[in-house]
C-alpha cells in the first residue's frame, strides 16, 4: 500500500528521487519549513517519501495518483 501523504505529490513512478524531495519541500507549509525545532520531522518526512517512492518504483505501479 503507498501513502496517501506520497500520491498526493502527484508524481509520476519514473520521477528522479531529486523530484520527491522537491515535491514533498512544497507540499509543507512554509511555517514548517522555518521552524528549526520541526529539522528532524522534515528529514523524516522526506525519509517516508523517498521510501514511498522506491516502493512504488519497485511495484511498477503506473498509477499517477
Amino acid at each position: 500500500m503507498t501513502d496517501p501523504t506520497y500520491l498526493s505529490l502527484g508524481l509520476p513512478p519514473t520521477a528522479s528521487p531529486l523530484a520527491v524531495v522537491r515535491a514533498a519541500v512544497r507540499a509543507l507549509h512554509p511555517d514548517t519549513r522555518a521552524v528549526c525545532g520541526l529539522r528532524t520531522a522534515r528529514k523524516r518526512f522526506y525519509r517516508q517519501m523517498l521510501c514511498a517512492h522506491a516502493a512504488r518504483q519497485a511495484a511498477g505501479d503506473s498509477l499517477t495518483g
